[in-house]
């Protein structure tokens, strides 16, 4: 499906950039699942949602996304937000949907709910999430210290359906507790497709740096499954670094696509050929800012989307440096109309004062900052 700035970013022209090529490889597969990139988006609570997901798959390069994170009791209750989470569309494939949860059987049940009812290609459980209303549950990263308790849920779910299972976690819940290898190994015995890792503990938050050598260990704790790298991937250099360091078979990655949505594009060029497109320019992000908002008008009416897309929109411009009087003009609007004049204006400074294009350096993408004891 085209959609805005198609035709712009296409023309992009190939750029001088250059990194030594990853080890040849056989493509990228979850069980029956073959993914035609090993460049996955990470799911990004109220980010990586239905409309983002139709944009970035437009761009190309993509391999795999992920829904936002789904409470399997709301699943299952058919709750407003968590079907809304499910949302889908023809051109949204191949397509993991992430649930969590502490229970075993209502994780079971909400899988089989959505093989039975859903279009989907796998089913992604979240022992990453580092965040008080899912942790402090016992779900999410809480499962990295119930060994007991998340192989359960985990070989539960990959009982209940015939989909590829995979799981997405962090090293561990503290520096005095890595639990991910062990559970790596545990979960390939019971049977999952694949592991996503993120490396850093949840106390870490998104502080400090990730830690290659922890994702080293959970690629060598296991042998026929697998295993997709996750953190601080901005830009080509950093996944070149990330496959070599770690010898993972995939990456995932989160902020980095929203600061640059062509991420996947480059990665999947500089793989075939050693060289990739530089990130277009403030034109072109501006329209996919509004392709993304088009997206998401289809699927939730004008005025909704348009209050719905505020935090958006307010990251975005602000990565470009839009002056703060500008951005503010956003958050007062109600119609298309008063946002595309909004938008014209924004475009006419850029071009007026140079403003300068989103760059993976100083983009910044409105996540908890510092160690998880600080949220």
């Amino acid at each position: 499906m085209n959609g805005p700035g198609c035709e712009h970013a296409d023309q992009a022209l190939l750029s001088s950039h250059s990194a030594s090529q990853p080890v040849a490889r056989s493509p990228l597969a979850f069980g029956s699942l073959r993914l035609k990139t090993r460049f996955l988006l990470s799911p990004l609570a109220g980010f990586t949602n239905l409309p983002f997901r139709r944009m970035i798959r437009r761009v190309g390069g993509i391999g795999l996304c992920t829904t936002d994170l789904i409470n399997a009791r709301s699943l299952l209750n058919r709750r407003f937000k968590a079907m809304e989470l499910v949302q889908t569309c023809p051109e949204d494939t191949p397509l993991s949907i992430q649930i969590f949860g502490t229970e075993p059987d209502y994780l079971a049940d909400a899988a089989r709910l959505l093989e039975s009812e859903f279009e989907l290609d796998s089913i992604d459980i979240n022992m990453g999430c580092p965040v008080d209303k899912v942790a402090g549950l016992g779900a999410g990263a809480a499962l990295m210290r119930q060994s007991g308790n998340a192989i359960r849920l985990v070989q539960n779910v990959v009982a209940a359906v015939s989909l590829p299972v995979t799981v997405k976690m962090r090293l561990g819940w503290d520096q005095h507790s890595l639990t991910a290898p062990d559970l790596a190994r545990a979960f390939q015995e019971v049977g999952v497709a694949a592991i996503a890792i993120h490396g850093r503990t949840r106390e870490q938050g998104f502080s400090g740096s990730v830690d290659l050598d922890g994702i080293r260990a959970v690629v060598d704790a296991v042998d026929s499954i697998p295993v997709i790298g996750n953190g601080d991937i901005l830009d080509v250099e950093d996944a070149a670094t990330m496959f070599a360091e770690t010898g993972c078979d995939g990456i995932s990655i989160g902020r980095g696509a929203l600061t640059n949505p062509w991420i996947f594009r480059q990665l999947m060029q500089w793989e075939r050929t050693g060289h990739w497109d530089s990130t277009p320019g403030v034109d072109q992000r501006l329209e996919l800012l509004l392709e993304q908002l088009d997206y998401l008008i289809q699927q939730k009416g004008e005025i909704k989307a348009i209050v719905g897309f505020r935090k958006m929109v307010h990251w975005y411009l602000k990565s470009m440096g839009v002056r703060r009087v500008l951005r503010h003009r956003f958050q007062q609007l109600s119609t298309r109309k008063e946002f595309d004049l909004a938008i014209q204006c924004v475009r006419e400074e850029c071009h007026k004062t140079q403003c300068r294009a989103l760059t993976t350096a100083d983009a910044v993408v409105p996540v908890p900052q510092g160690p998880n004891a600080h949220w």
